[in-house]
């Protein structure tokens, strides 16, 4: 096991399966009303360049029910100081970093730089954290066969997807991004996927074909933190990827919907879809503070 959590191309496919197993373990725990306190007296610094709900509680409540403290920095990494700089000082206080930034390079930078594990709440590049809290809801909805299941990723070929397809090139799973011309992910992640995965991945702007039989839709937001400026260009590609009754038509009809939040509703989904029984977003939602005990649990122990 790696010492910090960036990306999840870091990992085998048996350490994320280990890390799912060991959030549904600590998921059970906490629903038992079970103590559970694996970092008892450890401290973690959370570090946010961003508006947060999802990330910073749970990251708060879990380092908590894990016997830990948090202390919350919001700072533009890189202007007060360098980030080898800021990486020495917490290394001498603190026992793990939680950063949740806009450039992907000032999180590898502080992991180069920081003796103690640095986990990646979030860059502009990927999402890794998110992506094992989708799964272990994927997982407790649909089986734990996850190679026979079909995820479509309709939208934006973003940090979320780049961070699907790094889990898709380790564990098996069939994924496909459903997007307008223009949109499509990160290439060199994409191919490096490619190579490397059991089952399939690809990239499609055909709607019906790319949502056919899908086991699960997954949207998110056509505009993400930073890219405001280009939200009304934005609007008018994505429209007829909108995630609706009609679209939802194309996946199997026991297909779920998935959205990492916060959604916009009336964009990148209509009210009947994500309110409707087959959505499993709020399962996504909790599970991002299992998944992350998983993982602060297993790297500051």
């Amino acid at each position: 096991m790696v010492n910090d959590f960036i990306s999840l191309v870091d990992f085998s496919g048996d350490e994320l399966l280990g890390l799912l197993d060991f959030a549904d373990e600590l998921r059970a725990k906490q629903h038992a009303g079970e103590p559970h306190p694996l970092l008892f007296g450890k401290t973690v610094a959370m570090i946010f360049e961003k508006p947060s709900l999802r990330t910073r509680v749970t990251f708060e409540t879990g380092i908590f029910q894990l016997g830990g403290q948090s202390i919350f920095l919001e700072t533009r990494l890189g202007q007060r100081e360098t980030v080898p700089d800021m990486a020495k000082n917490l290394e001498r206080w603190v026992h793990g970093i939680v950063a949740r930034t806009f450039s992907h390079e000032h999180v590898l930078e502080l992991a180069e730089h920081a003796s103690i594990p640095v986990i990646n709440a979030l860059t502009d590049l990927s999402h890794p954290c998110q992506i094992l809290a989708d799964v272990q809801a994927l997982r407790a909805h649909k089986g734990a066969d996850l190679g026979s299941l079909k995820v479509a990723f309709v939208g934006d070929g973003n940090n979320v997807f780049n961070s699907w397809a790094n889990f898709a090139a380790r564990v098996p799973l069939n994924l496909t991004l459903v997007c307008p011309e223009g949109f499509e992910a990160d290439g060199g992640i994409v191919a490096e996927a490619q190579a490397s995965a059991r089952g399939t991945i690809e990239i499609t702007h055909d709607i019906a074909a790319g949502v056919r039989d899908a086991d699960a839709v997954y949207t998110d937001v056509w505009a993400s933190m930073g890219q405001e400026e280009e939200e009304a260009q934005r609007r008018q590609a994505f429209h007829p990827y909108q995630v609706n009754a009609s679209l939802m038509a194309h996946a199997k009809a026991d297909a779920v919907f998935m959205h990492c939040l916060p959604a916009h509703r009336g964009d990148e989904v209509t009210n009947d879809v994500i309110d409707a029984p087959q959505s499993i977003v709020f399962d996504q939602a909790e599970n991002r503070l299992h998944a992350q005990k998983a993982v602060l649990a297993t790297l500051l122990k």
